[in-house]
């Protein structure tokens, strides 16, 4: 058995962490340029923490999904201020956005060298500046990946910036941040950080320490995400999910992810969703046709025992079967209200262009069985 293992370079994870935050970057450098959202009231508490340990800091705001243009004004903007500390607080996308931003900073060039599927896939050679992440939700696991999520206007997709050397020098985990997401955020960022647990266990890039990951962080999503979202002040909830989200961000970091993200990125540059929302409208649905493709072709694979499992965990049933684990999915994007893609506005129409574009995508590859175009529109169908 083979394999190899990375994170990022520290893991900080405690209620009310973020006032420690200085004690951890002291080496890091003296000018920081904070990656937020929209809102600023907890960007505002950092910027107070930082000025009074004497480092200088100033706002990058992303509006929504980074695009192309978002990461180069970002990247012009921390030269401009000479930042040599990008840290980013926020949802996946600003953390993906400060994550992309740190790396080009020290790397020339225009941003599309470097993107997968639509550029030329270079690497990157130079290490970025010091990056710190810190999530205020509990769902991408960005924090702790390699690779940012960019979305291109132009080709309508959203792709990868990817390289080892875009690990955080510091995640930094306080889910005391997370307390106050409304109920649609947290049942939408909850079901992606679930996917981001089962796609790795069941992709052929798990190993050993990944699947230890993803059973215990399905586990506690199991146990705490419905009482998440109808409980928002469940604080022992909170900090299960930031911890099996943190475990996702592990697991698909160092495993591979599976058709529900291949069909992601197409369905993310097309429609007005959130990441979140598109992952968890499909996770049940490509779980059910991988199943029946495994039963039917494949019915000696030693993958459906981990379908077995992951109805166990979900379930908390040790004798369930594949079938009730899916169930089971069905019933809580239920009990969140997961929305239909159609909502979102998604047809039939868009079907063979999101298709061409999701058997190309670098997820599809870690996919448990390899699925044929009829299977790929069924699961679109579904999903409407």
């Amino acid at each position: 058995m083979n394999f190899e293992f990375a994170t990022a370079s520290k893991i900080v994870f405690a209620p009310g962490c973020l006032t420690t935050i200085t004690s951890h970057i002291q080496d890091f450098g003296n000018k920081a340029l904070i990656v937020c959202g929209s809102r600023l009231d907890t960007p505002n508490i950092l910027k107070d923490i930082l000025d009074t340990h004497g480092i200088e800091s100033g706002f990058y705001q992303v509006s929504g999904e980074p695009d192309v243009e978002a990461i180069h004004h970002g990247v012009n903007l921390a030269r401009a201020e000479k930042s040599n500390i990008i840290i980013g607080i926020g949802g996946g996308s600003v953390l993906d956005a400060g994550k992309a931003i740190a790396a080009l900073i020290t790397n020339s060039g225009d941003i599309l060298e470097y993107m997968e599927v639509i550029g030329k896939g270079k690497p990157i050679t130079n290490p970025p500046i010091p990056y710190v992440a810190i999530p205020t939700t509990a769902g991408t696991g960005s924090e702790v990946t390699r690779n940012a999520v960019i979305s291109s206007p132009e080709y309508d997709v959203k792709v990868s910036l990817r390289s080892p050397m875009m690990l955080p020098r510091l995640a930094l985990i306080d889910p005391e941040l997370t307390y106050t997401l409304p109920p649609e955020i947290t049942a939408n960022t909850g079901l992606d950080a679930l996917t981001q647990l089962i796609e790795p266990f069941l992709s052929p890039g798990s190993n050993p320490i990944t699947d230890a990951i993803c059973r215990s962080g399905i586990k506690m999503i199991a146990e705490s995400i419905v009482q998440a979202y109808e409980m928002g002040n469940d604080f022992n909830a909170r900090e299960q999910m930031a911890l099996a989200s943190l475990f996702g961000g592990i697991a698909l970091a160092n495993a591979k992810l599976g058709a529900v993200h291949g069909f992601s990125g197409p369905l993310g540059g097309l429609l007005s969703a959130p990441h979140g929302a598109i992952c968890a409208r499909l996770l049940p649905i490509v779980m059910q046709v991988n199943l029946n493709i495994l039963l039917s072709r494949y019915p000696s694979s030693s993958i459906l025992e981990r379908f077995e499992e992951i109805a166990s965990l979900l379930t908390r049933n040790p004798s369930a079967k594949p079938e009730e684990g899916i169930n089971w999915l069905h019933w809580v994007c239920q009990r969140l209200k997961i929305k239909s893609l159609g909502e979102y506005g998604l047809t039939p129409h868009d079907f063979s262009v999101i298709i061409e574009k999701a058997s190309v995508a670098s997820s599809m590859k870690g996919n448990p069985v390899t699925l044929e175009f009829d299977e790929m529109y069924e699961i679109l169908n579904l999903a409407m």
